[in-house]
């Protein structure tokens, strides 16, 4: 038998395997549950000419793909934000998309995304839940926040607002309506801070600082759960060959797109990682409030721009100043990064 290629269109509940050989002649093309067993027992005919399969990158693969590699097939996972779909067809289905997914590979030319390593993948997740949970914190303070305003004419800050206790809401408003909505988004803030410190400690007894990212804590604003996350987000500082790259990866570069001196739209806004993204956006606020130079940096910015676009200027330099700390194995040098 010849050389087979395979890609596989991924769903909630099901997938479309298609195969075919070195002149493109579909030799299995069928739609399947999301059973594994299922899955290796249809491909079990074809492992040994199946030069590689190609996943979808859903947001459900991780089990199809750590399957399949433990079942010793080569996969690729296909990063769908760069792939574009062939024009040339006046009608696609599952069954095109899968065909057009191998055909990239059997061309050499698909765009594969990062399989991140099975073991330290379950950490990692752990450390997003915990970012979403403090989104959700912030958001339940500035709910609070809002409800105080609203209704004493009073501004209340972050502090203020994480020192209430229930006895002591009923001397702040006086209709039990805002009472008894004070004290629910408060308990909520503060289950939400239990749950945030039972997953840092948690992260904290599963996963130590390696090598390559020891010197990330002696950037200003980055502390240990900031370094854990850049760790785990980043994986093998090595797959970004320039510091651009990984700029880029952490959404801190310009998506326009100009023509002939135009502006033509926007890039591509999903492209990167979200997660890192905002590690550096944390880590420039808290760098400017203790890193003088840094401060100095951001308020140039800020008298050109607006706030948003003169944090995510430190974010940038944060970002690349970390890719030659894990690089290169040095130390941080405020100088070299805000000259």
């Amino acid at each position: 038998m010849n050389q087979l290629y395979g890609g596989i269109d991924l769903h909630a509940n099901n997938n479309v395997i298609v195969l075919f050989d070195e002149e493109e002649q579909v030799v299995f093309e069928k739609r399947i549950p999301n059973d594994l067993e299922k899955i290796l027992f249809h491909l079990a005919p074809y492992q040994r000419v199946l030069q590689g399969l190609v996943v979808e990158s859903t947001y459900n693969w991780y089990w199809l793909v750590d399957g399949l590699m433990d079942a010793g097939y080569s996969v690729h996972l296909a990063n769908t934000a760069a792939i574009k779909p062939y024009n040339g067809l006046k009608h696609t289905n599952d069954h095109s998309d899968a065909r057009w997914l191998a055909q990239l590979l059997q061309l050499g030319i698909l765009p594969t995304g990062y399989i991140y390593p099975k073991e330290e993948r379950a950490v990692r997740d752990l450390l997003r839940k915990r970012s979403q949970l403090v989104r959700q914190k912030t958001a339940t303070r500035l709910s609070i926040q809002n409800l105080l305003t609203r209704n004493t004419g009073h501004t209340f800050r972050g502090n203020q607002i994480k020192q209430l206790r229930p006895e002591t809401i009923g001397e702040l408003v006086s209709l039990p309506e805002h009472a008894m909505a004070l004290h629910a988004t408060l308990a909520v803030m503060r289950h939400l801070a239990e749950q945030i410190t039972l997953i840092e400690r948690a992260v904290k007894g599963r996963v130590r600082l390696r090598p390559p990212f020891r010197f990330l804590q002696t950037v200003p604003g980055i502390g240990q759960t900031l370094a854990f996350t850049i760790m785990l987000e980043t994986g093998d500082i090595r797959r970004f060959p320039t510091v651009g790259q990984f700029a880029s990866y952490c959404r801190c570069v310009s998506r326009t797109k100009r023509s002939n001196g135009k502006r033509k739209g926007k890039g591509n806004t999903k492209n990167g990682n979200k997660y890192l993204a905002w590690a550096f956006v944390e880590a420039a606020h808290f760098a400017m409030r203790h890193d003088p130079q840094i401060r100095r940096y951001y308020e140039r910015k800020l008298a050109k721009t607006h706030v948003f676009v003169a944090l995510k200027a430190v974010a940038h330099k944060l970002a690349r100043a970390c890719f030659y700390i894990m690089r290169d194995e040095v130390a941080f040098d405020v100088d070299r990064a805000f000259a």
